[in-house]
């Protein structure tokens, strides 16, 4: 297993300016800058997600979802759950929820804002995602070890995998296989959904407790965020671990920016946003944004490249080593946009 190296904190995203082998400089990278703050109503929040065409971001928040219209910078409030995690855009102008506290994913029509359903899955749902085609969600039960397979047509639970607890983020692979974080076990568990079944688990020697997870289809890899301040680069086809990048403290996800060559990764606990290249055979760490601490998680609209970060002021540390608690009336979503 060959290990990157991290490049030097930045305040900005550098261009690489070192020689290819024929001597060529290689083309700069882009330079991303944060751009903006704004301001949203107080509480906690995960995920977050753009729908496809950048119109709006949504925020998984603690009792609701928090909703940007990106082009007026106006903020409303959806819906209502209990300790909201993952946030879906769907088709037909729907968002999927997953409410963590009493184990259920809710449907919203994003017209009316009404609950078109509530689905029971498993103990505390966490991340979610749809398949290639669209025609299924994917939730990850954390507590409950398992994958609740929903039907988007009938909105019902059309298949319970068994998996293992401590299930955090996930992604498809070329081959149809789901890749699965395992924040305990230091793991990515597989699933062949086809046959509804858990294969074997992919090691991460040097990763501890991944959160975050991307697939990178140009190269058939994937990118796992780790707790203790790498990135774990995966061959997905081979199942192995191929190399560890030095990223910051605390990231909770992987961005995935496959048509600019580019992953972010948001570490809430240095306030950084690490920024990897994939365009060539090995990952690499390409720059950093400074941001702030508690940014953690994001979204990316894939038009124009930028990025959304929510987070809050903090306090001092609780005694005991808790988490600190959050100023009130401080909660807002960062914008990091390209500069070229």
């Amino acid at each position: 297993m060959e290990t990157a190296m991290r490049r030097p904190s930045l305040l900005v995203l550098l261009a690489a300016a070192a020689a290819t082998p024929s001597g060529l400089a290689a083309t700069p990278a882009p330079i991303y800058a944060v751009t903006q703050s704004i301001a949203g109503p107080d509480g906690s929040w995960d995920y977050a997600r753009t729908d496809d065409d950048g119109t709006f971001v949504y925020v998984a928040r603690s009792n609701a979802v928090t909703v940007l219209e990106v082009a007026t910078g106006k903020v409303t409030s959806l819906g209502s759950v209990q300790r909201g995690h993952a946030v879906v855009p769907l088709s037909g102008g729907r968002l999927l929820v997953t409410s963590g506290t009493d184990g259920t994913v809710r449907l919203y029509d994003l017209r009316s804002g009404a609950e078109m359903a509530s689905i029971a899955v498993g103990k505390k749902p966490d991340a979610a995602i749809l398949d290639p085609q669209k025609t299924h969600a994917y939730v990850m039960n954390a507590d409950s070890g398992t994958v609740s397979v929903i039907d988007l047509a009938t909105s019902k639970v059309s298949r319970t995998i068994p998996v293992k607890p401590a299930l955090e983020y996930a992604a498809f692979g070329a081959d149809g296989t789901l890749f699965v974080n395992n924040e305990e076990a230091d793991q990515i568990e597989t699933v062949d959904v086809a046959r509804g079944v858990a294969g074997k688990a992919i090691a991460l020697p040097g990763c501890k407790a991944p959160t975050g997870l991307g697939y990178d289809s140009a190269h058939d890899r994937l990118i796992a965020s780790c707790a203790n301040g790498k990135a774990a680069i995966v061959d997905a086809r081979r199942r192995q671990l191929s190399a560890l990048v030095d990223i910051g403290a605390g990231p909770d996800a992987v961005i995935m920016d496959e048509a600019r060559g580019l992953a972010f990764i948001p570490c809430g606990k240095d306030g950084v946003l690490d920024i990897l290249s994939l365009k060539g055979v090995r990952v690499e760490a390409v720059g950093v944004v400074t941001t702030e601490v508690g940014a953690r998680t994001g979204a990316l609209d894939p038009k124009t490249g930028a990025l959304y970060l929510p987070t809050a002021k903090f306090g001092a540390a609780a005694a005991g080593g808790g988490r600190p608690a959050m100023v009130p009336g401080s909660f807002h979503i960062l914008v990091v946009k390209p500069a070229r």
